[in-house]
C-alpha cells in the first residue's frame, strides 16, 4: 500500500479522535487489536498501540493488564475531556481575565444563560 503524500493525511487529531470516539461508543476496555477492527482503516498494529500508549502516557486512557498486553478505556468522557482541554487552555495565558472575557462575548444567549445557571449552582454547592 503506497503511503499518503502529506497534504492527503487526514486533518492532526483525527485519528486519536476516531480512537476515543471507538472506546467510548464501547464503553468496555478494549485492546488495540479491537480498537483497530473496529475502526477498519487498515493500520497497522503497531500504530493503533502506539496511539494508545501515548494517550495513556498523557493520562487521557488507563490500561488495563490482559493476557497478552492491555485493554484500555478512557479515563473521562468526552465532555470531560473537552472540559480539561478549556481549562488548559485558560491555565496557558496569562491573561486569564481577557481570555475569559472573550470567551463569553462569544457565546450565544443560550450558552451564556446556561452558564450563569452553573456559575449560580456552583455558588450554592458545598465547598
Amino acid at each position: 500500500m503506497p503511503n499518503k503524500r502529506r497534504d492527503e493525511r487526514r486533518p492532526r487529531g483525527e485519528l486519536v479522535a476516531d480512537v476515543l470516539a471507538v472506546l467510548w461508543e464501547s464503553g468496555e476496555p478494549m485492546t488495540a487489536q479491537q480498537v483497530n477492527a473496529a475502526l477498519d482503516k487498515g493500520l497497522a498494529r503497531t500504530t493503533m498501540a502506539t496511539i494508545l500508549s501515548r494517550l495513556y502516557d498523557k493520562g487521557t486512557l488507563r490500561r488495563i493488564p490482559v493476557v497478552r498486553g492491555f485493554a484500555y478505556e478512557p479515563v473521562q468522557d468526552e465532555a470531560g475531556l473537552v472540559a480539561g482541554r478549556m481549562r488548559r487552555e485558560l491555565e496557558s495565558d496569562p491573561r486569564r481575565d481577557l481570555v475569559l472575557r472573550r470567551f463569553v462575548s462569544a457565546l450565544s444567549e443560550d450558552d451564556e444563560e446556561t452558564l450563569r445557571q452553573l456559575l449560580l449552582e456552583a455558588e450554592d454547592e458545598p465547598k
